[in-house]
């Protein structure tokens, strides 16, 4: 999973990319895009390893990205950036800065969101003169790409992100343009350390889609040592760090599980989206155990922990032979029949 950071100047990208990640700028940073990749945190990965104690524990992992720049009206190449991302971290401000004026965050939400409806805007328009010629020089294109397309442009031509019509976001035509608008968004308002309020009250649209952090506080833990962060965490009354926070709602926002494989070599966590068939689930692992998919041999972590052993999920009828249609369930414990 790989989540662009983008929102207006002084909003706080910086501040935050450091929360999640403990990543620290330097001089070389100020000038290129930054990225770092976050274990998932998952308690049940701990477990499995010190049930199967194998040469190598791996956790499903986050990539972040910090461009350069995100956005503007200026610079519409700043958004190419960030095209490949699965999904965005959309950061607002919530806080006055020093000498600054006071925070506006739905406007400034609105302001970000209406620049990537006319990136994408600016990508259908150019397309479809293209298309327009193609015709005339009696190389017709794919007439339902041109239908989506015009959609598309209705849509953005009304001001409305490709995100909000799921048939559009999710079209597999329209997958090589990587519209802006239409990937995920999780909002981030970025709260001063002493401020509580959720600014999304005010808009009942973003409630599902928003959180709200303290970034600079969280910038501070994440630079802390184990057991520092662990007293200050106290100290503020903070249950759940944001890197925690922010992966759990990237998940649930992207519509992605884990399933893990155990074993004495190696215990690893998969990340898949939900309702995602055992066959494809293989794939994730190597194309060849798609290729020579057989079997599922599955087991539910809860059954697996209910048991204390694989041995005796076995005997109490729990371990289950599954075929390609299989959908896998978050926290599957699986080892794949294959041959090829």
């Amino acid at each position: 999973m790989k989540l662009g950071i983008i929102g207006l100047e002084g909003a706080g990208k910086t501040t935050l990319f450091e929360a999640l990640t403990g990543n620290q700028q330097t001089e070389a940073h100020k000038s290129e895009p930054r990225i770092a990749v976050v274990k998932v945190p998952d308690s049940r990965v701990d477990l499995l390893s010190e049930m199967y104690n194998p040469r190598k524990t791996i956790f499903a992992q986050v990539d972040y990205l910090l461009p350069v720049r995100t956005g503007g009206k200026r610079d519409q190449n700043a958004w190419v950036a960030v095209r490949d991302c699965d999904a965005f971290i959309h950061v607002v401000r919530n806080f006055t800065p020093y000498g600054g004026d006071g925070p506006q965050p739905l406007r400034d939400f609105t302001e970000l969101d209406q620049e990537m409806i006319l990136a994408d805007q600016m990508v259908v328009e150019k397309r479809m003169e293209r298309l327009i010629l193609d015709g005339k020089r009696g190389k017709p294109g794919s007439p339902e790409e041109t239908a989506l397309l015009k959609k598309c442009l209705a849509l953005l031509e009304s001001e409305i992100p490709l995100r909000n019509d799921p048939e559009i976001a999710q079209a597999h035509l329209l997958r090589g343009y990587a519209f802006v608008s239409g990937k995920p968004v999780l909002v981030l308002f970025n709260n001063a350390d002493d401020d509580d309020e959720t600014p999304e009250k005010e808009s009942p649209a973003l409630k599902d889609i928003s959180m709200t952090i303290k970034g600079k506080l969280e910038q501070e833990i994440a630079q802390m040592s184990g057991e520092e962060a662990e007293d200050f965490l106290k100290e503020f009354n903070i249950q759940v760090t944001a890197r925690d926070r922010v992966i759990r709602r990237s998940y649930d926002l992207l519509g992605l599980i884990s399933f893990f494989t155990v074993g004495e070599d190696e215990v690893r966590a998969w990340t898949i989206r939900k309702d995602t068939d055992a066959v494809d689930a293989a794939e994730v692992i190597h194309s060849d155990i798609k290729k020579g998919f057989i079997r599922a041999e599955v087991l539910s972590y809860e059954d697996l922990m209910a048991a204390g052993s694989y041995a005796e999920a076995r005997k109490r009828g729990t371990v289950r032979l599954e075929g390609k249609t299989y959908k896998v369930q978050d926290g599957d414990i699986i080892n794949f029949r294959f041959n090829v």
